[in-house]
């Protein structure tokens, strides 16, 4: 099917959309939950200005520091989130939301405690499970109370949060520690230093918001999209399900089930992430043998792949138009591959940005929040906004409209990046980063899009799953890491990390390239495709 075939085909749904208004009511609760996105990423970014002093007290190296941020968050974020989005396509979004933030609010201010490396990361383990309910839940309602016409410039307004919050972290945990420290040069009350003074004071105010989530109204599900939803009259069956497909050892279990096939492929699966395992931590020698850091790495992501390959065996078989529209979608895998490469490096970059100013460049820590961390808010903020409203308006000409923004994010962001972090100048290195965050943030809000209309209503929860998977076991569970190792066996040069990154480049554009040639014929036969595998559609 060519272009214009395609437009020609969308033409009645589009002037069906246009003619949808949206209420005012829509717009106050997607605010609300990007306040909560915004204390997600504070939450989950105040990491980055902590780095430095974390790995002073506690005497870690920066792939520690690299796999607490990443991959012992990115684990079980992404592992949870697919029993999570399965809880949140069949149970009360608001409802899981609201207890997802009141655990992650309260990981976070646990961390504030740690007095060593093994209880950070299984704090920030927590943090990662809590957060898990977040973006399926809020996906899903965003596709409830807009139409499609409007979902990437609402999907774009919600995941600004992330860049507010990663910015605003910067300045609340610079002036946290800052000031703490000043005040108790040896340690405050409960002898806690700055740090984990700055834990407590972003962690603690979560579990108020979470009360505000429980004010707003739950809307019919696919009412919007003409497709109305009868709720799940037995909602935790599924996640229990999803539960016991997803999370080892209990996947053998749910395998079992399933048959002896099934079961011997799992095991064959378990044998060879197994090996993986084991050949990477010979490969990737650990930098140093007194905290945690390359071995959890691999054993981390090693479970995680494992664990996923498990789910999606067990999708095929317990629900085949869902594992047809995701996983067996060529175009669904090209979009969330490929935006998990602009992941890998944005993430990389935002986590490290902080350390590598600080250590390289001299900035102080409260310079760094002004001078980075409110920029990057404004920064991110304009990019994801624009990005979602470009992706709109070329959706509206182009079906591969939303495809070429995410195009836009993955290269816009290499020159300026290869600048800030081989430049000399602070001025420069500030500039730089304000421009590549800017570039890679416009690709967030046409990518979920995307995802989101490849998948029917009663899937988006899943999709959305799906597509935080690649962000995080792709994105954030291999690049910061990586940019953390190298620079550790470089002789803390962060330079080189940050730019070994950049490998992830190539991939992502042939990426893009196949979704350039795949979205358009699979976004107008939905429901065909989901109908030729099962589903009983009216």
């Amino acid at each position: 099917m060519n272009d214009s075939q395609t437009d020609e085909a969308h033409a009645p749904a589009e002037a069906e959309q246009v003619r949808q208004t949206v209420p005012a009511y829509s717009w106050y609760a997607l605010g609300v939950l990007v306040v909560v996105y915004v204390l997600n990423f504070i939450d989950r970014q105040i990491l980055s200005i902590l780095a430095n002093d974390i790995k002073l007290d506690l005497g870690v190296e920066d792939d520690y520091l690299g796999f607490l941020y990443g991959t012992a968050f990115a684990v079980f974020y992404a592992l949870f989130g697919i029993p999570l989005g399965r809880l949140a396509d069949s149970w009360k979004r608001l409802r899981l939301m609201s207890i997802g933030l009141a655990l992650w609010s309260a990981m976070t201010a646990l961390s504030g405690f740690a007095r060593n490396a093994a209880t950070l990361t299984v704090a920030r383990i927590g943090v990662g499970v809590g957060e898990a309910t977040a973006s399926p839940a809020a996906y899903s309602l965003i596709s409830d109370w807009f139409p499609a016409r409007l979902r990437a410039t609402a999907l774009a307004i919600y995941s600004s949060g992330l860049y507010l919050g990663g910015g605003v972290s910067l300045l609340i945990g610079g002036l946290v520690v800052e000031n703490w420290n000043a005040a108790y040069p040896d340690g405050g009350p409960l002898g806690l230093v700055g740090w984990q003074a700055a834990f407590l004071s972003v962690g603690i105010p979560g579990v108020l918001l979470a009360l505000w989530i429980l004010t707003l109204r739950e809307p019919i599900r696919g009412a919007m999209d003409g497709l109305p939803t009868p709720e799940d009259p037995h909602p935790f069956r599924g996640f229990l399900e999803e539960l016991v497909q997803v999370i080892p050892p209990f996947t053998l279990i749910g395998a079992a089930m399933r048959g002896v096939g099934a079961l011997a492929v799992n095991v064959a699966g378990a044998i060879f992430f197994a090996v993986l395992v084991v050949l990477l931590s010979s490969l990737v020698p650990a930098t140093s043998a007194l905290v945690p850091g390359v071995s959890d790495q691999w054993l981390f992501l090693g479970v995680g792949y494992y664990a996923v390959f498990s789910w999606t065996m067990s999708l095929k078989s317990r629900d085949l138009p869902t594992f047809r529209l995701t996983w067996g979608s060529p175009a669904f895998l090209t979009v969330v591959l490929g935006y998990g490469t602009v992941a890998f490096v944005a993430y990389s970059a935002a986590y490290w940005g902080a350390p590598y100013a600080e250590r390289a460049l001299g900035a102080d820590k409260s310079d760094l929040g002004w001078f980075l961390g409110a920029p990057s808010a404004v920064a991110g903020f304009l990019g994801v906004i624009g990005g979602g409203r470009v992706a709109d308006f070329l959706l509206e000409r182009r079906p591969t409209g939303r495809v070429w923004v995410v195009m836009f994010g993955l290269l816009s962001s290499v020159p300026p990046l290869v600048l800030a972090y081989n430049t000399s100048s602070l001025t420069i290195f500030y500039i730089a980063s304000f421009l590549a965050q800017m570039t890679s943030a416009s690709a967030l809000g046409a990518a979920a899009a995307s995802s989101q209309a490849l998948v029917l209503p009663r899937m988006r929860g899943l999709a959305t799953a799906i597509f935080f998977l690649s962000t995080t076991l792709i994105g954030l569970g291999i690049g910061p890491f990586m940019a953390g190792y190298v620079s550790a066996v470089s002789g803390d040069d962060l330079t080189a990390g940050i730019m070994s990154t950049l490998v992830a480049v190539p991939i992502g554009f042939v990426l893009l390239l196949a979704a350039l040639r795949l979205v358009p014929a699979a976004g107008a036969t939905v429901v065909e495709r989901a109908r030729a595998a099962g589903e009983e559609l009216r």
